[in-house]
């Protein structure tokens, strides 16, 4: 029997554009069994910028139902991990979790091809993240 999933948290400012690109990704990427993501901000927006929803379904993920949620205490007492991205000292914060912090550019109301070179940018971090932690599907299991 496998333990349960390490739960990820990508965490970001208004939680409508580059965590939720992150945790999409990361939960298309990872073994659902092995490790699992989910996405928040410290003061969420009220939707996911549709700039980012549009290059998101270029690579086939559907965010036009995702909304953006408040990082909670209890987001952050159950991760195991939190990634920030770009959020300064709006970033939130999670005692006693691992943490990692990714500098990148907001995508909110860039042009498409800039959106996409974030959203290219958090695949590669995404990618390297699963793989140097075992967390993709050949490891399910093992």
């Amino acid at each position: 029997m496998l333990p349960p999933p390490h739960k990820i948290v990508f965490a970001c400012v208004h939680n409508a554009g580059r965590s939720q690109m992150a945790a999409a990704i990361f939960n298309q990427i990872a073994d659902p069994r092995v490790a699992v993501a989910t996405s928040a901000g410290t003061e969420p927006g009220t939707r996911v910028h549709p700039e980012v929803a549009t290059v998101m379904l270029e690579d086939g993920i559907d965010l036009s139902h995702e909304r953006p949620r408040m990082f909670t205490e209890e987001i952050g007492r159950t991760a195991e991990m939190v990634v920030t991205m770009g959020c300064g000292d709006e970033c939130p914060v999670a005692p006693r979790v691992r943490r990692d912090d990714w500098p990148l550019e907001d995508p909110k109301g860039k042009d498409i091809d800039s959106v996409r070179r974030i959203r290219d940018e958090i695949r590669d971090r995404v990618r390297t993240l699963v793989e140097a932690n075992g967390w993709g599907p050949a490891t399910a299991g093992e």
